[in-house]
């Protein structure tokens, strides 16, 4: 067998042309950064992927085991003011990336970052499937014109009764 170029189970010396997947190990972090120091920053990284979209889109950011962001995928492009999630498709993109947790982004074209009830709905089905495939959700950020909203910011000081705590103004 030629070197490199794994035996296979097959009939003749073709078998090794057979499709396979290998995971190839490349840079520990996406464009060589350190861990995120907080939604505000995260939001800052992926803010040019939603520069002249007039649609709800949604991007999801792989992290590694210290929060470093691995990978950034584009994973639903919506409407004007809505956009159906396959939260399947959402973390096959996290499996790929071997990630251990997930922040998630989408935009409001109406550039109000203020939560809908269907993104509470879909940060809560992103939570629990994210339990059973032990991927954390670490954040779900919603982006408007000039400023973000943090759904974990906002979870995090709700029990205090702030309002409003998770915006935060870029």
């Amino acid at each position: 067998m030629p070197y490199g170029i794994p035996e296979r189970a097959g009939d003749g010396p073709m078998a090794f042309l057979e499709p396979h997947l290998q995971m190839v190990k490349e840079e520990k972090s996406l464009y060589g950064l350190g861990p995120l120091s907080g939604p505000w920053q995260a939001a800052e990284l992926v803010r040019p992927l939603f520069y002249g979209s007039d649609r709800e889109m949604v991007v999801v950011l792989s992290l590694d085991t210290r929060n470093r962001p691995a990978a950034a995928e584009t994973v639903a492009v919506g409407g004007l003011d809505s956009v159906a999630v396959d939260v399947r498709n959402l973390f096959k993109h996290a499996l790929l990336n071997n990630a251990k947790g997930i922040m998630v982004f989408h935009n409001h074209p109406s550039g109000d970052a203020e939560p809908s009830g269907e993104d509470r709905a879909l940060t809560s089905r992103v939570r629990q499937a994210g339990e059973i495939l032990g991927i954390s959700l670490v954040d779900h950020i919603i982006l408007g014109d000039s400023c973000c909203y943090s759904l974990r910011e906002e979870s995090r000081l709700e029990d205090t009764g702030g309002e409003g705590v998770g915006e935060c103004r870029l």
